[in-house]
């Protein structure tokens, strides 16, 4: 009999973390496991991309409100929802504001934590022999999932978030593993939750090759000026990514009398941020918003250099998409960057600030010697990672 195993995660709108569980279903060997895979919602443009193998279970309308205004969730008739995520909502502020928190991932955690207990139980009749919670907060799993063994995921640098560290301490520790995606992205967790360590396993971010070199193929209408460098980056619009910076790095860039265009594929909540600095240095006709992209490997295929200028990152999933697709990367020095490539071989890391940043990425663009020494080490390395799902396999094999 083969062995259960159901993933838990929100949607598959287009992401670094959806992209890597596209790449563990792509991986997982469905000959011996039946895998089911239980999302909060059937949202998302990577969701026809689920390989037909998986076993996508029903939506459960209680899970499918946490994600929408609240006036819908009264519609829809969830009042004791509505009321739990009013409550944590005003938790969230108030403690918020006890801590004097800017960069809080608190009410995102309560808006789960004051839920749970008004859940229905995700496959009441199964018991998993792993059950796998893939994105943070991680209260269903341990709690409405039966399974012999739970793993939770951790995808976000730690040093850089605002958390309630007793709530999430609570939250983390029923799972019997924790997987990271780096050794970078494990130590900042550490610090935060020392008491955890034995539970730490490193499983790197797997990514779908077959899906991304297949799209890269795809013909687009928008094509890149011949006549210049072609920049680009890729995410969401929020202060992590960095790009209302953007603007004042590719003045400084041309300041330099290098030749460039910066496209921003992504949407978000600082589309108009990102618009107010586009205009304020005069970039209308050199930073140019694409927005959201169902499929965005034909422009990572087309540009000349990838660019990931964020604050802070886990393990930029893009980053490893565009050195899969053979194209030079640089990133900025934030606190994981060593973790994601190797300085000068695989890529380039440049400082944060924008002065530093210009300055440095300047020199690359002109290193002609330098690109084409990136790209030949990229085409000789496997950035899949596949070779990750043994890990899982292993922890599968020594369940009794």
């Amino acid at each position: 009999m083969k062995k259960r195993i159901l993933i838990v995660s929100h949607a598959m709108e287009i992401g670094g973390a959806e992209s890597a569980l596209l790449g563990i279903l792509e991986n997982i060997d469905t000959e011996i496991y039946q895998v089911d895979l239980f999302l909060m919602r059937h949202e998302g443009e990577l969701l026809k991309f689920i390989p037909r193998n998986i076993n996508l279970l029903p939506e459960i309308p209680e899970y499918t409100v946490l994600a929408r205004p609240i006036k819908d969730v009264i519609k829809e008739r969830h009042f004791l929802l509505a009321v739990a995520r009013l409550y944590a909502k005003y938790k969230a502020k108030v403690f918020d504001k006890k801590k004097k928190y800017t960069e809080s991932g608190v009410a995102i955690e309560y808006s789960h934590k004051y839920t749970k207990r008004f859940m229905p139980t995700i496959q009441p009749d199964v018991q998993y022999d792993m059950a796998i919670s893939f994105l943070t907060p991680h209260y269903f799993v341990t709690e409405k999932v039966q399974a012999k063994q739970k793993i939770a995921w951790i995808h976000t640098d730690y040093s850089v978030v605002q958390v309630d560290t007793e709530s999430e301490l609570a939250m983390w520790k029923p799972y019997d593993y924790i997987a990271s995606i780096s050794e970078d992205v494990t130590h900042s967790f550490l610090k935060t939750f020392p008491s955890l360590k034995k539970k730490m396993i490193l499983i790197e971010n797997i990514l779908p090759k077959t899906l991304i070199e297949k799209q890269a193929e795809e013909l687009v209408q928008k094509k890149f000026d011949t006549q210049t460098t072609n920049l680009l980056s890729i995410g969401r619009f929020a202060t992590p990514k960095n790009f209302d910076n953007v603007p004042d790095i590719c003045k400084r860039i041309l300041e330099k009398g290098i030749n460039v265009k910066w496209y921003l594929i992504g949407y978000g909540g600082d589309e108009t941020l990102i618009r107010k600095k586009i205009d304020e240095a005069g970039m209308q006709n050199r930073v140019i918003i694409l927005g959201k992209k169902e499929n965005p490997y034909p422009y990572i295929k087309m540009c000349d250099i990838y660019v990931q200028p964020s604050r802070y990152e886990g393990k930029c999933v893009a980053v490893r998409e565009a050195q899969m697709l053979g194209k030079p990367v640089i990133i900025t020095n934030y606190a994981t960057s060593g973790s994601q490539l190797e300085d000068g071989v695989d890529g380039i890391i440049v400082p944060m600030d924008n002065k530093g940043c210009a300055d440095k990425m300047a020199e690359v663009l002109i290193n002609t010697t330098l690109k084409k020494k990136i790209v030949e080490n990229v085409r000789q390395r496997d950035y899949t990672n596949a070779k990750e799902i043994e890990k899982i396999n292993r922890l599968i094999k020594g369940i009794q």
